[in-house]
Parts: C-alpha cells; structure tokens; sequence
C-alpha cells in the first residue's frame, strides 16, 4: 500500500492539475482525474451531477461562457485512510472573473479521493458557497 505522505503528495498533484485544466479549459486534462461514476454537489443549489460524463458537460457549457469564471480549489488537508485506498480533501474554493481579479464565489469543499489503478481518482465532491 502506498504511504499516506505519498498518496498526499499525489492528491495535492491532481488538484493543481485539475485546477489547471479549468483555468485553461481544458476537458481532456479533466477527464482522466474523474471516476466514471463521480458525484459532484454544487454549491449554491445543491444540484447533483453524476457521472464523468455528466461533469464533463457541465464543465464544457461553463467553459463556453464569456466571460468565464474560473474556478480554483485549494486543498487544506488531504486525510488518507489507513484501511482503504480512500482519502478525504478539505479546503476551499473560488470563482473568479476570467482575466481579472473579482472574485464571484466562494466557499468550502470536501472531495473524496480512491485509488484506481495506480492514479488517485475524484469519486465525490461537496461544494457549500459562503460569499
């Protein structure tokens, strides 16, 4: 099994990859870093997105916006599991105006990571907006 150091290294590594791809937009970049059956729960509405291809969508609709709010996610702790190959991220997340500095949105988030393959993968996501 992996060590939890390692596999904290390598979450943090996939999120700044996928924060990446979002700024860039990227859906190719996005795709691989998402379970096929991954949940993501927004922010403000609760809505529920299930499933790569359902993300990837949304994610596509988002990018065609003008102009685009580019969305990052900064990890403050990554909490591996000691008992499955499971890992918990918590830490906070930003909307800001493609090419400026306004931030739209914020708040908190929760991601929870497995393993698959040799490749930390994002099965779930809980979004809460606080501004």
């Amino acid at each position: 099994m992996i060590s939890a150091t390692d596999a904290e290294l390598q979450i943090r590594l996939r999120r700044a990859s996928f924060n990446r791809a979002l700024a860039e937009g990227d859906l190719a970049a996005i795709g691989p870093i998402l379970s096929p059956d991954v949940v993501l729960v927004t922010g403000s509405d609760s809505a529920v997105l299930s499933g790569r291809k359902a993300q990837l969508g949304a994610w596509k609709r988002e990018f065609a916006q003008t102009p685009r709010t580019i969305y990052a996610r900064t990890p403050d702790s990554v909490a591996v599991s000691p008992v499955e190959p499971i890992a918990l991220e918590q830490g906070h997340w930003s909307g800001t105006v493609e090419n400026s500095s306004d931030v739209i949105a914020a708040g908190r988030y929760a991601g929870k990571w497995r393993l698959v393959g040799g490749s930390w993968v994002l099965i779930a996501e809980i979004f809460v907006t606080f501004r």
